[in-house]
């Protein structure tokens, strides 16, 4: 299982359930790390997508302690329910929100990580994998600059 995130360089990753600054870079390579896996989201996550709608091209799972039906996913109520459910998927990424996130990263054995070079105003943060002694960034997919703002997508492994 692995989390893929955008951050800035305090590790923010969003403000009032928003992502204050979003890379079209950044989106385009999450549609093409994403696509034909499954996707675990919380509901809040889930509700700030384009329509509130589950995501095309992927399984989505949304975690929740909520009983709700959303047309499009499937349910779990625990991290160990989400776990289960995608025991046999081949590809699984988390992809937010900020609860989900720390729920969740305990299963994750990767992360891929946007790295936004600049800090903007956050009330949501991913934990700092530099300052993890768990975790090593051991690859460098793609950097560049988009509206004057440098970004790197770097791949994080536990150790």
């Amino acid at each position: 299982m692995e989390a893929i995130v955008a951050v800035y360089d305090d590790w923010g990753i969003g403000c009032e359930g928003d992502q204050p600054i979003a890379l079209s870079a950044d989106r385009k390579f999450f549609r093409k790390m994403t696509a034909g896996s499954t996707v675990i989201v919380g509901r809040k996550t889930l509700a700030s997508f384009p329509g509130g709608q589950a995501l095309p091209k992927r399984r989505n799972i949304v975690l929740t302690r909520q009983d709700v039906s959303i047309p499009g996913v499937e349910i779990a109520h625990s991290p160990e329910e989400a776990v289960a459910m995608t025991d046999r998927d081949e590809k699984v990424f988390v992809i937010g929100g900020g609860p989900v996130y720390r729920q969740m990263l305990p299963a994750c054995d990767r992360a891929i990580i946007t790295k936004v070079r600049t800090v903007v105003a956050c009330d949501t943060y991913f934990p700092n994998l530099d300052e993890s002694p768990e975790w090593e960034m051991t690859e460098v997919l793609e950097s560049g600059e988009e509206d004057g703002i440098a970004f790197e997508m770097c791949v994080y492994t536990r150790k």
